[in-house]
């Protein structure tokens, strides 16, 4: 038997803006609800609330119809404004699956830009992960790029 709940997944990305800036636009709900959506084709549903302290949380929820909607709330855990953020985050899918898994980012200056780097854990199983690094950060990453280019 495999043991998965410690499955990580690493990946970082340059962005184009000061550690601060990126910082502010991860985690701004009207921030967010900007780059959530702006490569979409459809305007979709974005509702974010956020309460940015050390046991604060953050709700987000997001889809094409309210038929089809995903929410993820993610608790607070260590704010180190502009430079890392750690959060446990709880996720849930329009099927009713939910996951639970830790999430640490981190915000280097790097050049012109920032280096974000995220670290998550606790995928229960390696498909997950890997859908988490290729469509889930991937897209939010494109996004927040395209949101600090406008």
């Amino acid at each position: 038997m495999t043991e998965t709940s410690d499955l990580q997944l690493r990946l970082s990305r340059h962005l184009p803006a000061s550690p601060e800036e990126v910082f502010d636009a991860y985690t701004d709900p009207a921030q967010q609800k900007i780059w959530f959506s702006i490569l979409d084709e459809q305007p979709g549903i974005v509702e974010i609330e956020s309460d940015l302290r050390v046991g604060g949380t953050q709700t987000a929820v997001w889809g094409p119809s309210r038929d089809h909607l995903f929410r993820e709330t993610q608790t607070f855990l260590v704010i180190e404004r502009p430079h890392r953020l750690v959060t446990e985050s709880v996720g849930s899918s329009p099927d009713g699956s939910t996951m639970t898994t830790h999430i640490e980012v981190t915000f280097a200056a790097d050049g012109d830009g920032t280096l974000v780097t995220v670290v998550q854990t606790g995928f229960p199983a390696p498909e997950l992960r890997d859908f988490f690094a290729e469509k889930a950060w991937a897209g939010a990453f494109a996004r927040i790029e395209a949101y600090l280019h406008r």
